[in-house]
C-alpha cells in the first residue's frame, strides 16, 4: 500500500507562487507514474499534471507555462511548482500514484484576487 502525503498549500495572492510537495512511502517509487489532480468547490476532480517513471510529462492546458511537475526518486518525492497563480487555481490539490490508484489526503490552495 502506497501512502502519499501532500504539503505546501496555503493562501497566496494572484500572481504569486507556491510549491507543493508529495512524500510517497513504499518501495520502487521510481517505477511509479505520479500526478497531481485538483478539485475546486462544487466541481469534479481534474488532472493538473503527470510525470511518468521515465519523466514524460503532461499538463492540463489551463496550467501549461505556469506549473512545473518534477520528481526526486532518491527522496520518494513529487513536486508541483505553481507560478503566476490565478483565483481559478483555488482548489484542493491531490497527489496521485496513477498506476496504483492511490491518493493523498489533499492540500488546500487558495488564491485571492
Amino acid at each position: 500500500q502506497v501512502r502519499l502525503v501532500e504539503s505546501g498549500g496555503g493562501l497566496v495572492q494572484a500572481g504569486g507562487s507556491l510549491r507543493l510537495s508529495c512524500a510517497a512511502s513504499g518501495n520502487f517509487f521510481s517505477y511509479n507514474n505520479m500526478g497531481w489532480y485538483r478539485q475546486a468547490p462544487g466541481k469534479q476532480r481534474d488532472l493538473v499534471a503527470t510525470i511518468s517513471s521515465g519523466e514524460i510529462i503532461n499538463y492540463a492546458e489551463s496550467v501549461k507555462g505556469r506549473f512545473t511537475i518534477s520528481r526526486d526518486n532518491a527522496k520518494n518525492m513529487v513536486y508541483l511548482q505553481m507560478n503566476s497563480l490565478k483565483p481559478e487555481d483555488t482548489a484542493v490539490y491531490y497527489c496521485v500514484d496513477v498506476g496504483r490508484g492511490s491518493w493523498g489526503q489533499g492540500t488546500q490552495v487558495t488564491v485571492s484576487s
